[in-house]
């Protein structure tokens, strides 16, 4: 970072603190005449300027004449009440870090409050260091944003916008709804087969948000229906068999970051039902508790199934569909993209070889144009997975590739005119031919073809409930 930039986060009068920068203004909104000059002269020491105010519409006049860096608002307020006048900020697109008081404590206002968009919230009466501890929090928390943002805008000048590899314009596209959607908190769904990078994706719109919390991924194919939802909510000691102490699930550890359900249409009816009732109350429940816990959690889903399709077949919950359905991205499959085949193989190069501490190996034109002739089911992992085999056997991807099954090189008969062929029987072809070549074992077939067990199982399964028909 440049010392221009470093100058943009100093202290006025140069003073520095242990837990980041100093906030140069500060509101306080509060009916209580005692409470808001106790504050004024807890904070004119750390902030260059300190405003009160008595009301909502009082607030929004100063707010309107000034930049607040933090607004500390009692909740309940003559005429509009703190929450009301927050959110009313939040659609006006401010950023501005809120600490909420309240003498009232109930569930249901710190639900109203994390959804306003508080940074905390405490109730009365408190300490002046209570307070003034929240603050620093507060600080510490903007000052990671406005560095996160810096280091952003200079990844930006190496990356188009997500470090996404490729250019072609389906890739551009989604790097741009990739920067438009990040910083936004809506619930978003990416769509797109196997192997086609949407948990990189997703890991990108988590990167650029402004979110501080975690990453934090599941495959929801990968989990048993019964340990699902204690995996996502929790469950308190003594919940079910096995449960010999309590344990907190990834909605708490995701908690002011992000949640990444990865294959959310193998998810059970039953758990979809819970999953819509977390995102619409902001809340979840332990397994075997009473007690709703509010949590800050934006969810970011993907799948590779027609979850219209499925919704129609009665498999997937229409009303959480819509719910997921807010921002989608699709990603491409890579025989979309082929453009971006070379800029891939090398990327994988130049990573892998550096992990394994193996010499890279060069891909020619020849063996490149062979490349372009391969049906990729897999898509871009089933590409990792062969230059990995490449730098391990110290071969070339023709040769790999020679030894895959006829029917996955579009440039050879397929016992059919290829112009014929769509690309599912083309698809469905490699597939079987893979699993046959395996000897049935759809586990070391699934690994071949860069896809999950469940994925391979399920097109299976498809296909024979045609043949069937």
């Amino acid at each position: 970072m440049s010392q221009a930039e470093r100058n943009t986060f100093s202290y006025p009068n140069g003073a520095r603190s242990s837990q980041g920068p100093h906030m140069s203004s500060a509101l306080i909104v509060d009916d209580e005449p005692g409470i808001r000059s106790f504050l004024q002269k807890g904070l004119e020491k750390r902030f260059s300027l300190v405003e009160v105010a008595g009301d909502a519409d009082t607030a929004e006049a100063l707010h309107q004449r000034c930049h607040f860096d933090l607004i500390i608002a009692d909740i309940r307020l003559p005429g509009r009440s703190g929450v009301e006048w927050v959110t009313h900020l939040r659609e006006q697109d401010s950023n501005t870090a809120v600490i909420f008081i309240s003498a009232y404590a109930d569930m249901q206002t710190a639900i109203e409050a994390l959804r306003a968009g508080a940074a905390d919230f405490i109730m009365k009466p408190f300490r002046l260091e209570q307070l003034l501890a929240s603050v620093e929090r507060c600080m510490e928390r903007q000052r990671m944003q406005r560095e996160n943002f810096v280091l952003r805008r200079q990844v930006g000048q190496y990356f188009h916008g997500s470090g996404i590899v490729g250019h072609c314009d389906l890739i551009k596209n989604v790097c741009e709804l990739v920067k438009r959607i990040a910083p936004m908190p809506s619930t978003v769904l990416i769509e797109g087969e196997s192997g086609t990078g949407k948990e990189l994706v997703a890991r990108a719109i988590h990167e650029y948000s402004y979110r501080t919390g975690s990453f934090v991924p599941i495959n929801c194919g990968a989990v048993s229906a019964e340990l699902l939802e204690s995996e996502l909510f929790g469950h308190v000691k003594g919940a079910f068999t096995g449960a010999h102490q309590a344990r907190e699930g990834l909605f708490t550890y995701a908690n002011g970051g992000t949640l990444f359900l990865d294959e959310i249409g193998e998810m059970p009816l039953s758990m979809q039902a819970h999953l819509l009732r977390v995102m619409e109350e902001r809340t979840i429940r332990p397994v075997g508790s009473n007690r709703e816990i509010p949590v800050d959690v934006r969810v970011i889903a993907a799948t590779n199934r027609d979850l219209e399709d499925e919704v129609k077949k009665g498999n997937f919950r229409e009303d959480l569909y819509y719910r997921l359905f807010v921002l989608a991205i699709r990603m491409p499959a890579l025989r979309e993209r082929m453009n971006d085949l070379p800029e891939l193989a090398q990327h994988f190069i130049n990573t892998l070889s550096t992990e394994m501490g193996i010499t890279p190996i060069s891909i020619s034109d020849e063996e490149m144009d062979v490349m372009r002739h391969y049906a990729w089911p897999g898509n871009v992992r089933e590409l990792k997975n062969l230059i990995e085999r490449c730098l391990l056997l110290n071969t070339t991807p023709s040769q790999c590739l020679a030894a895959q099954p006829a029917s996955s090189r579009t440039d050879m008969p397929l016992g059919d005119n290829l112009n014929d062929l769509s690309l599912d029987e083309l698809e469905k072809r490699h597939i079987l031919n893979v699993l046959q070549a395996e000897g049935g074992n759809k586990s070391a077939a699934a690994r071949k073809l860069g896809v999950s067990r469940k994925t391979l199982e399920r097109k299976v399964q498809s296909w024979e409930e045609e043949a069937a028909v």
